[in-house]
């Protein structure tokens, strides 16, 4: 084993460390102190091990699953691409995902299936629409050309916009209000179910890119290198982009379209430990949960005891970290400028 890897190494075992410690500090952290007697002992503090257990707990679950997931999503498309401000919601899942939150709540519809709120379904549903609009349209051209498939997702995702504003227009003061605040995103969950929710989506999604993490470097040279070299191009690709696709589509479902986070974190990572993807791709999965997990700490504890949308949180970091990665040093050796 070379230097190089023992350095990279050293830093994924402090990123796991580092996730260790958030994890376990983050549920302790809010407006009520959580004593540790009243999680050993929950008959000494019913409210207390409540507030622990079942919001809590939860929500620092949602928080590090999420960040993880969006954090890989953008790492793969920036791979896929070639793009270092490839984000995961380049290809309108997002968009679509929250068309179907805003004419749920424009419809007025109240449902729930197998414990899934409606608003979930029907964000997913958007999601879904998203993703095979962009298939077809991508394919309608016959091949997979990732030209193609970024300018379909940007008409999609325009496209989709625009008619969220107009759903929002037409709606009451209550139900713009609703949508806007789902805009913003959010991690406000009570109970396990929407963990349980997203975790098959990101933990397959995340196989699936640790799988391929060979034919990412190998795409990041170049598509025919990539062929020369021996990668279906074509069907890596294919595989990628309902992998990511469908992974953004569940986060984005439950928590909403957070930004930033699958830019900033595969760039932070990228300079911390190189552009080699057997080794980035677990550092992205690793900060991208421990990003997510901090904003949101501070998202509930700035204004306590009222609370920050999370979305607001890693938009105010991402403005900034834009501009110093556009002016900074390292924007050439990303490739931005």
């Amino acid at each position: 084993m070379n230097t190089g890897s023992k350095h990279k190494l050293i830093l994924l075992t402090i990123l796991l460390v580092l996730a260790i410690i958030v994890l376990s500090g983050a549920p302790m952290v809010g407006m009520i102190t959580v004593p540790v007697s009243a999680i050993l002992h929950p008959a000494s503090g019913r409210m207390e091990s409540d507030i622990f257990w079942k919001i809590r707990i939860p929500r620092v679950c949602i928080s590090f699953l999420g960040g993880a997931g969006l954090a890989v999503s953008g790492m793969a498309f920036q791979a896929m691409f070639r793009n270092p401000l490839a984000t995961p919601f380049t290809l309108g899942v997002a968009s679509g995902a929250s068309l179907g939150a805003a004419i749920y709540v424009r419809l007025g519809l109240v449902f729930s299936i197998f414990g899934i709120s409606g608003i979930s379904i029907s964000a997913f549903t958007g999601a879904i629409l998203s993703i095979l609009l962009v298939y077809g349209l991508t394919r309608a051209r016959r091949g997979f050309s990732t030209t193609t498939m970024l300018l379909a997702g940007v008409a999609i995702s325009f496209f989709f916009s625009s008619v969220i504003l107009f759903t929002q227009y037409m709606s009451d003061f209550s139900h713009s209000f609703r949508i806007l605040r789902w805009l913003m995103g959010g991690l406000e969950v009570v109970g396990f179910e929407s963990v349980l929710n997203m975790a098959p989506f990101v933990i397959s999604g995340s196989a699936i890119i640790l799988y391929m993490t060979h034919e990412l470097n190998l795409m990041m040279t170049g598509e025919e290198i990539a062929t020369s070299r021996g990668v279906n191009v074509w069907k890596t690709k294919r595989i990628l982009f309902f992998a990511t696709s469908l992974m953004v589509g569940g986060v984005v479902a439950i928590c909403g379209p957070i930004g930033f986070v699958g830019m900033m974190v595969p760039h932070i990572c990228r300079l911390l430990i190189g552009a080699d993807h057997r080794y980035l791709t677990l550092a992205t999965l690793l900060f991208g949960g421990v990003f997510l997990t901090l904003c949101d700490m501070l998202a509930r504890t700035l204004i306590a005891p009222a609370e920050i949308p999370v979305g607001i949180i890693t938009a105010l970091l991402g403005g900034p970290f834009f501009v110093w990665l556009l002016l900074g040093k390292s924007s050439s050796k990303m490739g931005i400028i």
